[in-house]
C-alpha cells in the first residue's frame, strides 16, 4: 500500500508540472469544495470548543495557491493561464508572512510579481483579461494599479478596457478623496457602466460591482457622515452608532476567528486607558460578528471591555461594506469619516488628530 501511494504522488506530481488547463481548474475545485464542506462545519459546530476544532481544520489558502503556481507558472505565456492566474492572485494576495522583527510581508510577492510582468508582456491584448483585471484589484499595489492603466488604455476588446476601467475606480478608493481622484473614479465607472455592463465576474455583473462603487463614494468615502447603525449588544439591549454622536469613535468591525484576534482585542483595550483618549469624548465601538455566546464569554472573562454590537449574520458589516476582517473606521464627533483601514497606528494618529480638533 505504501509502495502504490508513494506512486501515487508521484504521479500526481508529475500531472501538475505537466500545467494543463484541466489541473488547474481541479486545483480550483478542490479548494473551494473543502472550504465549502469547512463553512458547513462551522455553522453547525456548536460551542467554542467545537469552534476551534473546526477553525483547525481550515483549508489553508498558501497550500492551494501554491498548487495552483505549480501547474501555471512554467507556461504563464500562454493564453489559457490567465483565468488561472486570476484565481491565484485572488488567493494569493492576501497572505503574509510574518518575520521575526514582527514585520508582516506579502508571502508570494515574488510570484505574484511574475503574474503581473508576464501579464504586461505577453497578455495586454488579450480578449481574455476581464478576471485578471478584478484580481489585479485584489493586489492593491501600484504594480497592479499601473496594469490597469494599460490594460484600460490599450486593449483592444471595449468590455476587457471597461472591466479595467472598474478596477481603477475601485483602486482609486485607496488613494485619497482629492476631488480630481474622485472625478476620476466617477468617470471610470460611468466607461465601465458603459462598455461592460454585462460582463459577469465571478457571477457578479460589472452593473452589479459599479453600483456597489457608487454605495460607496456616497456612503463611505472620507468626509462622508458614516451610514447609522441600529442593532443589539450581547445583552440583547438596543444599540445605535447615533448614540455615541459628540465623541470621536473607533468603529471596529472584529470577530476572534480571524488572524491575530488576541491583537486586536488587546490593541483596543489600550486604547481606552491611552492618556490621549481616557477620560476623553472618544470611545472604541466594536461590531463584532462572533456567535452571540463567543462574545458574551469574552466580555464575561474581562479580555473585552468596550461596547459591541453583536452581529453574528454580517447584517451590519453588509452595511460598511467590510471585506477583510478587522476594518477599522475613525468617525468625528459629527459622525464623519476621517479614516477606513488596520488597525493599528495610522487609526491611533488620525482619532487622537481628530478628538484634538474637536
Amino acid at each position: 500500500m505504501r509502495m502504490l501511494w508513494i506512486s501515487m504522488m508521484l504521479l500526481g506530481l508529475a500531472t501538475v508540472q505537466a500545467g494543463t488547463l484541466s489541473q488547474a481548474n481541479a486545483v480550483r475545485a478542490g479548494y473551494e469544495k473543502s472550504l465549502e464542506a469547512w463553512t458547513i462545519k462551522m455553522q453547525l459546530a456548536k460551542g467554542e470548543a467545537a469552534r476551534r476544532e473546526v477553525m483547525a481544520d481550515r483549508p489553508m489558502p498558501d497550500v492551494a495557491a501554491k498548487r495552483m503556481w505549480s501547474v501555471i507558472s512554467p507556461q504563464l505565456n500562454e493564453e489559457w493561464t490567465i483565468e488561472p492566474a486570476a484565481w491565484f492572485l485572488r488567493i494569493a494576495s492576501p497572505l503574509v508572512e510574518v518575520g521575526e522583527d514582527g514585520l508582516r510581508t506579502p508571502a508570494l510577492r515574488p510570484q505574484i510579481a511574475q503574474v503581473q510582468k508576464t501579464v504586461e508582456k505577453y497578455h495586454l491584448q488579450s480578449r481574455q483579461l476581464a478576471p485578471m483585471c478584478m484580481a489585479l484589484v485584489s493586489c492593491g499595489d501600484n504594480a497592479s494599479l499601473n496594469l490597469l492603466r494599460k490594460i484600460e488604455s490599450q486593449n483592444p476588446d471595449k468590455k476587457v478596457a471597461g472591466v479595467a476601467a472598474l478596477g481603477l475606480a475601485m483602486m482609486a478608493k485607496d488613494i485619497n478623496d482629492e476631488p480630481r481622484i474622485m472625478r476620476e473614479r466617477l468617470s471610470m465607472l460611468r466607461k465601465a457602466i458603459i462598455d461592460a455592463a454585462d460582463v459577469e465576474i465571478e457571477g457578479v455583473t460589472v452593473a452589479e460591482l459599479a453600483e456597489e462603487e457608487l454605495y460607496i463614494i456616497r456612503n463611505l468615502s472620507k468626509g462622508r457622515p458614516a451610514p447609522e447603525l441600529s442593532g443589539r449588544d450581547s445583552g440583547g439591549r438596543a444599540m445605535t452608532l447615533s448614540s455615541f454622536e459628540g465623541k470621536v469613535v473607533i468603529l471596529l468591525f472584529w470577530n476572534s476567528g480571524g488572524e491575530g484576534p488576541d491583537a486586536v482585542i488587546n490593541w483596543a483595550n489600550a486604547l481606552r486607558a491611552d492618556e490621549r483618549f481616557a477620560g476623553k469624548e472618544f470611545e472604541v465601538v466594536g461590531v463584532n460578528s462572533d456567535p452571540l455566546p463567543v462574545l458574551r464569554k469574552l466580555q464575561a472573562e474581562g479580555k473585552v471591555n468596550w461596547p459591541n454590537f453583536s452581529d453574528p449574520n454580517n447584517e451590519l458589516g453588509k452595511v460598511f461594506r467590510v471585506g477583510a476582517w478587522p476594518l477599522t473606521y475613525v468617525l468625528g464627533v459629527d459622525r464623519k469619516i476621517h479614516y477606513i483601514g488596520t488597525t493599528g497606528t495610522f487609526a491611533e494618529l488620525t482619532a487622537a488628530a481628530v478628538l484634538d480638533e474637536s
